[in-house]
């Protein structure tokens, strides 16, 4: 990664449980060359750690606002931070 690359930390809220939410937002991180995990949380929100190319991040985060089909995004909480290059690939936890 290059000294540009940073890190988005999101948690999306609403129906993104049992509607492949994970595994679309994995299919979208790797075609944008991402790193980092789609994991779902206990209160039914689902929590995505992603790091590469700003302009890269930029379209996660607006796939993750739409959500695929079948899930209804109420609420996207997403920060950024320098990229620690930690992650190798992009998974589902």
């Amino acid at each position: 990664m290059t000294g540009t690359a940073q890190r988005l930390r999101a948690v999306v809220s609403g129906e993104v449980q049992g509607v492949g939410f994970r595994w679309a937002v994995q299919r979208e991180a790797r075609r944008l060359g991402l790193a980092g995990y789609a994991q779902n949380l206990a209160d039914g929100s689902v929590r995505v750690e992603a790091e590469g190319a700003p302009e890269a991040l930029d379209q996660l985060e607006a796939f993750l606002q739409a959500g695929p089909r079948f899930a209804e995004v109420d609420e996207l909480d997403a920060r950024r931070s320098p990229a620690t290059g930690e992650f190798d690939g992009f998974v589902t936890r």
